[in-house]
């Protein structure tokens, strides 16, 4: 028999017997093949799955770390900034004398360290609870607060508005500020309101979040239709512009008692504090930009806190980064690279520090058109001689002649002289100056404890004599 192929059946049979073990051996290494390469891939993937589960816990767990770690480094300079001496290494305590009044609380900054938060685009008028120990008031409340802002109730003025003395209504005593706010009408698009807006709106959630002991406090604001007011913690003494350089009141009687060089020692630290806390425990870094004796207030243990943020930038890094900006300040407070450049970095704020620390030694305005040419401007008149030992005595203040010792006065003119240097390079970080400042202070204040111990020694002694 054949087959189809013409082949014999049982020929056909044969082959195909013969050829079978020969494709089945085939089939099973190719069988085996694919089954390898699968279970090379299997292991493969099962390897790279591994590794990239591995790598994300790595990630995490360094993440956390590294928040970890921030936290805690930022909540010991907070700690650190807002306490002072304890024999001679970190400071410890805020208070110079142990008096109750004095110590606060540590410095506190926003809950998210990378950022300020903004506020909504529109700030509602209607009340709302605290938030961040802010409360929003409104412009009725401040009304009955300040008897219709009535002059009476005014305390200072200028060109942002006027400041008025307020009881609120859980009977806290206030600073209320009601800023100028300019007319939209000149201008059609309203341009200038948004700006004030905005401007406003940024100093609020600036201050709502840099709270610290060396800052004025804000407690509040109010924003009703086109009223823009900041409520602050209110400082008795007033200003140290009012302190140094007010000649308004014409009986001598009159005249506020001149600060004594402990006073303004303190103050001349507190301030290096309060711009060490903005540069140096802030993110991102705050430049006040217009640091000066009137934004310097006095409570009534003549404590200094710095104030008015409303030309304040942020967002310089501390050493090396800086801000193009139009110049605004006061003049004679400005840094000389800012005021001709518009570059301003935290070196700009040590410049003004140092202006500030000159009016303290001196008992001079920084501009004063009453004298003769050379002694007009106090940087000019006054860096010749603060590194010369034997002028630097002649230029104090004659209201502290005799209050400290000559060892002092020569440590505080040097750093006076070092703020400001023209060149911002020449200039020490405000750290610096805190650091400088740390160890006078404390000698002032246990020389300062020991002659009140002596002096109540001596008057016991005398009144158990005529006892």
């Amino acid at each position: 028999m054949e087959d189809a192929l013409g082949k014999p059946k049982n020929e056909s049979h044969r082959d195909h017997h013969h050829q079978s073990p020969q494709s089945h051996r085939s089939e099973e290494q190719h069988h085996h093949g694919l089954l390898s390469m699968n279970a090379m891939v299997i292991f493969f993937i099962s390897i790279i799955s591994i590794f990239i589960i591995f790598a994300i816990l790595l990630i995490i767990l360094l993440l956390h770390r590294l928040k970890s770690a921030r936290e805690n480094a930022q909540h010991l300079a907070c700690k650190e900034s807002c306490s002072i001496l304890n024999n001679g290494g970190p400071p410890t305590s805020y208070s110079y004398t142990s008096s109750p009044d004095d110590i606060k609380r540590d410095c506190l900054h926003a809950r998210n360290p990378t950022s300020f938060r903004q506020l909504p685009p529109h700030i509602k008028s209607s009340r709302r609870s605290r938030a961040e120990g802010v409360e929003v008031y409104t412009y009725k409340e401040l009304e009955i607060a300040t008897n219709n802002f009535s002059e009476e109730k005014k305390i200072g003025s200028g060109g942002y508005g006027e400041v008025y003395k307020g009881i609120l209504n859980d009977g806290t005593v206030a600073a209320i500020k009601k800023l100028h706010m300019p007319s939209p009408l000149p201008n059609p698009n309203g341009s200038n309101q948004k700006h004030e807006d905005r401007s406003f709106r940024l100093e609020v959630d600036l201050l709502s979040r840099l709270q610290c002991p060396y800052l004025v406090e804000l407690l509040g604001y109010c924003a009703d239709q086109n009223h823009r007011i900041l409520i602050f913690e209110y400082m008795p003494n007033g200003t140290l512009e009012h302190h140094l350089h007010d000649q308004s009141c014409k009986n001598q009687k009159d005249r506020l008692q001149p600060l004594d060089w402990g006073t303004r020692l303190r103050i001349a630290f507190d301030c290096a504090r309060a711009l060490e806390f903005l540069h140096e425990n802030t993110v991102p870094v705050v430049i006040h930009r217009d640091f000066k004796c009137t934004n310097i207030l006095l409570d009534h243990n003549n404590r200094a806190k710095v104030s008015d943020f409303g030309l304040a930038k942020t967002g310089s890094d501390k050493l090396n980064g800086q801000i193009s900006t139009r110049v605004l300040g006061t003049t004679g407070y400005l840094a000389p690279e800012y005021a001709s450049t518009g570059k301003l970095t935290t070196k700009s704020d040590v410049y003004s520090y140092g202006m500030v620390l000159l009016q303290l030694l001196t008992g001079r305005p920084p501009i004063d058109s009453r004298r003769p040419s050379g002694e007009d401007v106090l940087v000019s008149w006054a860096l010749p001689r603060l590194t010369n030992r034997e002028k630097v005595s002649e230029m104090v203040d004659p209201a502290i002649q005799g209050q400290y010792s000559q060892k002092d006065l020569i440590q505080v003119a040097a750093i006076a002289a070092m703020c400001v240097q023209p060149e911002p390079d020449y200039r020490p970080l405000i750290t610096d100056v805190v650091h400088s400042l740390i160890p006078l202070v404390k000698a002032y204040n246990q020389s300062n404890v020991s002659s009140r111990i002596h002096s109540r020694r001596e008057s016991l002694t005398y009144d158990d004599i005529m006892s």
